[in-house]
């Protein structure tokens, strides 16, 4: 989509002034929040006097976490070089995410633009204007915490319900599908044409958090917004293969050993229908996985029809379990993990925890079970914002 295409001013095809049943959606009026509207409004004016612009998204990064942040830091660049006055040195543009080793996951190598990443150790330790990207809370940032804590300018785009609001300048909106759709907004506000590669990882993002569309966040608005990226000349197909389609043989013995020992908890009164299993450093350790390959099963596991929750405990490097929660009906996994440490949206959560897997399970239980409706303290009743 060029910058004269752009759908501004007005809402985002996916924002909530878009999803009225029935109505058109190609042109809708403005209804956004006077406050965010000032905040885009800094974020631009931040971005515009800025020398040098640092990029972060969150660690073990997804395809809307990468997707979004490569794809604004095409649209710097291409920024910087086009209307830079003679003579003047286009601002800095730098990406990183906050992990040693920098380690792009597998399945988002195809992504325009990793080659700018710059490794967490070597971002400037008080950047002038800092972004991040598709995190909750700053200590989803890992390393580029402190960094993020020092930035005179702190610009946080996210979609998670759950977001803390850390940034000087917040762009948050748990209406939005993926963060993808608010760096597409600031890209279009930025009056940078969305090439095919920006759009590339735009689409990315998208597709990841909708489940490829699957998901109960796919509105009217998100089909137009697909519909303008593809008519750069992405290809979905191979997106969809690069993402969901590939893995190596190891992926099938993982599959089968971690499924083999899952467990079903019908619904009954005061829990919800759960299934659940555990993905060890020693499951990966056999097969040679990294624990990349982990993050896949939760997809199998939710297919479970007798479940409204999957569960997946995935031990990383340290020995932590990464606890991946999904749902599908009146179960707010979100509220459940946020009250664990973690956060999320009402129907894909997660938190770290440490310990055996019974004692994490336990846990959640507990906050599932004060979740449902009717319960004491219950959270349940969130709008569905998340896969």
């Amino acid at each position: 989509m060029t910058a004269e295409r752009s759908p501004f001013p007005g809402p985002r095809p996916d924002s909530a002034a878009a999803r009225t049943e029935g109505r058109e959606v190609s042109a809708p009026s403005d209804h956004r929040a006077p406050d965010l509207e000032t905040e885009w409004a800094r974020a631009v004016k931040a971005i515009d006097g800025a020398a040098e612009i640092c990029l972060a998204c969150h660690i073990r990064p997804d395809g809307d976490a990468l997707g979004s942040m490569l794809a604004v830091a095409q649209a710097l660049r291409v920024r910087g070089a086009a209307d830079r006055p003679r003579g003047s040195a286009p601002p800095r543009v730098i990406a990183s995410f906050g992990e040693l080793p920098l380690r792009i996951p597998r399945i988002l190598r195809f992504l325009p633009g990793t080659d700018l990443l710059t490794p967490p150790d070597a971002v400037p330790g008080r950047p002038q204007v800092m972004m991040t990207f598709d995190a909750a809370s700053a200590d989803r940032l890992g390393m580029l915490e402190a960094n993020a804590a020092r930035a005179e300018e702190l610009i946080v785009l996210d979609h998670h319900a759950s977001n803390t609001s850390f940034g000087t300048v917040n762009l948050i909106d748990q209406d939005a599908a993926a963060t993808a759709v608010l760096a597409h907004e600031l890209i279009g506000r930025l009056g940078v044409p969305v090439s095919r590669d920006i759009a590339l990882g735009l689409y990315a993002g998208l597709v990841t958090d909708t489940g490829s569309f699957r998901y109960s966040n796919t509105s009217p608005g998100v089909h137009l917004l697909a519909a303008r990226l593809l008519e750069t000349g992405i290809d979905p197909g191979g997106v969809a293969h690069e993402l969901w389609d590939r893995a190596p043989f190891g992926f099938l013995g993982l599959l089968s050993a971690v499924l083999g020992r899952a467990e079903l908890e019908p619904a009954g009164p005061g829990r919800y229908g759960l299934v659940w299993t555990t993905v060890t450093r020693a499951d990966r350790a056999a097969h040679g996985l990294p624990f990349e390959a982990a993050e896949s099963v939760i997809d199998v596991l939710r297919r479970t029809d007798e479940a409204d929750v999957a569960v997946v405990l995935k031990e990383d490097d340290d020995g932590l379990w990464q606890v991946s929660a999904r749902a599908k009906g009146a179960a707010d996994v979100g509220r459940a993990c946020v009250a664990l440490g973690g956060g999320g949206h009402p129907r894909a959560a997660g938190f770290t925890a440490q310990g055996p897997a019974a004692d994490v399970m336990a846990a959640l239980r507990h906050q599932l079970a004060a979740g449902r409706p009717g319960a004491a303290g219950s959270g349940a009743g969130a709008a569905d914002t998340g896969p």
